[in-house]
């Protein structure tokens, strides 16, 4: 059975999870977006939750033959893949005393209780695209590590390797229809249109500059309230900073400087970037949680009992990321964006 959040709120148990269901959607576009597969069960002999799917790496396509010949065989690739789902969400301690202080909508616990929604969505997004298996075993491989080395993987200008979108480099409505024709070019390695186009702050700003020139830019708003920009069909999503202390925010797809060409040979560029396009779908970018377990819980602080400090809780999954297809998402690589 495939899940959204929009059917979860549906299902909800409680006027809480609802509640939190419905904060969680608001929150991040992209988690509401997403579609669960909640077919996963418990590995053999007690091992962790899998979720075990064929990734199609490689298409084919067909042929003319003139007659008394064959066709030349040709075949369709697939890799199998294992993902462990782990749950992910977090816990704060409150004080009774402080709990319900000042109007209820605003009060310590409704602060917590958001603060962890919007947490648990920073760290799905974060997920998304820097998770690396072999190097937090309790995630699962994001965009970042799935895409490198694959045919949608796009370096632009065969001899520097990066294109300059900065706001004095893309300065005439010219400029913009030639950058907006490079994105079409990226985009035109995916097998289908991308649902949306992912990228950091200063990343999205730049190709809403570039689609409004080239005059492929829309706005309007969703059944929720947000504010939906689109580049063509695709949504245009500012995927935030990583959590830290609000001293030390850093943007979930970094800005860096790099060596382009990986050789050395141009050396390093300043404020490079890169820029996600992925299409949701069961045969495309997914979820995949466990059979027969609600989506999303939460656990409210039990001031019935005694006991001055009490726990809270909101956990998602457990859960993991599955794409399908290689063809169905794409990243172009080394943009620099200021």
């Amino acid at each position: 059975m495939v899940i959204s959040l929009a059917d979860a709120q549906k299902n909800s148990a409680s006027d809480v999870d609802y509640a939190v269901i419905d904060e969680t959607r608001r929150t991040s576009w992209l988690m509401d977006q997403m579609e669960w597969d909640d077919v996963a069960t418990p590995g053999v002999g007690g091992a962790s939750t899998t979720y075990t799917y064929s990734r199609l790496t490689q298409t084919r396509g067909g042929a003319f033959r003139a007659y008394n010949t064959e066709y030349q065989p040709a075949e369709a690739k697939r890799t199998q893949y294992t993902a462990s789902l782990y749950p992910f969400g977090g816990a704060y301690n409150l004080d009774r005393a402080l709990a319900h202080l000042g109007p209820r909508r605003t009060d310590e616990m409704a602060l917590q209780t958001t603060q962890l929604i919007k947490g648990a969505a920073v760290t799905f997004a974060d997920k998304l695209i820097n998770g690396d298996h072999a190097s937090d075993p309790l995630g699962f491989d994001g965009l970042d590590v799935a895409l490198t080395g694959s045919v949608t993987e796009f370096f632009p200008n065969a001899s520097t390797f990066y294109v300059d979108w900065s706001a004095a480099a893309i300065d005439t409505v010219d400029k913009a229809v030639s950058a907006s024709d490079v994105l079409d070019e990226f985009l035109s390695l995916l097998d289908s249109e991308p649902g949306a186009l992912l990228g950091n702050r200063l990343m999205i700003n730049r190709v809403k500059a570039i689609a409004k020139k080239a005059g492929t830019y829309t706005i309007e708003q969703d059944s929720l309230g947000r504010t939906i920009e689109r580049y063509g069909n695709a949504v245009l999503q500012d995927l935030g900073t990583v959590n830290s202390d609000l001293t030390g925010l850093q943007y979930t797809i970094p800005i860096e400087t790099r060596d382009p060409d990986g050789a050395g040979g141009g050396g390093n560029i300043t404020n490079l970037t890169d820029l996600y396009a992925v299409r949701f779908g069961l045969e495309a970018l997914h979820g995949a949680t466990v059979a027969g377990k609600p989506l999303v819980e939460t656990w409210d602080p039990d001031w019935t009992t005694s006991g001055a400090v009490k726990t809270g809780e909101l956990e998602i999954g457990p859960a993991t990321l599955v794409l399908k297809s290689s063809r169905s998402c794409g990243v172009f690589r080394n943009i620099k964006v200021k």
